[in-house]
């Protein structure tokens, strides 16, 4: 089997092809991004497989399979000096994937309700060179007001609707992907929110998914 770096290209390639990477910046990100560095090691050989795979936590958390992160990432148009809360910091791998593509005068606020998960994704952005993302133990559907207005949010977990909180700490205008709405177990749409600049909000569906459930306040009840 060929090496990280090898299938890192290859996964590029084909990504670019199908068309989930669009931009030149966000081929650049997945190709300097080590995503078997954000792995649970029993399925660090998997890294670069088209699916999803368990990472510590409760029992609920997941890495997003690897297509998940140019889906949501490219509607948002990230670029050099914005700034991008993260709802659902899993492993860290997207974060790291928008640190690199917000850059150096960016931000990048991830936010995860799971003790141990959290550990997992700071133990990783250290590890990797990622150290100044802002990573926050919290309920991610309550935002983080302290760094708002945001450029951009991601929410990496489904809910049942856009947390109110999120829409407040987006600018005007600004942009919003996450799963949202359908049943919480066998799908959602990707919804891309669009927050125009006297604070109108429109909406539409990008794909079908199926995502882990949001916790937390405005997120789906736990069983």
């Amino acid at each position: 089997m060929p090496g990280f770096p090898e299938q890192r290209k290859e996964m590029v390639k084909r990504y670019t092809r199908v068309g989930y990477v669009r931009s030149q910046a966000m081929a650049d990100a997945m190709l300097l991004v080590p995503r078997e560095e954000f792995m649970d090691p029993r399925y660090r050989k998997y890294s670069y497989y088209d699916q999803p795979f368990p990472i510590p936590g409760d029992g609920r958390q997941t890495i997003s399979a690897p297509y998940m992160y140019p889906v949501s990432y490219e509607p948002l148009g990230l670029r050099e000096g914005m700034r991008l809360l993260e709802v659902g910091a899993g492993s860290g791998y997207g974060a790291a994937l928008a640190r690199e593509l917000v850059g150096e005068a960016g931000l990048v606020v991830a936010v995860e309700i799971n003790a141990v998960t959290c550990e997992f994704a700071c133990e990783n952005l250290e590890r990797t060179g990622y150290g100044d993302v802002k990573l926050v133990l919290g309920d991610g559907a309550l935002g983080y007001p302290e760094d708002a207005p945001y450029d951009a949010v991601s929410i990496t977990a489904a809910s049942p609707e856009v947390p109110p909180p999120l829409i407040e700490q987006l600018k005007s205008p600004g942009t919003l992907v996450g799963p949202v709405g359908g049943d919480r177990y066998t799908g959602q749409d990707m919804l891309l929110l669009r927050k125009d600049e006297s604070g109108g909000v429109s909406e539409r569906s990008l794909m079908k998914v199926v995502y882990v459930p949001l916790l937390g306040e405005h997120g789906w009840r736990p069983r």
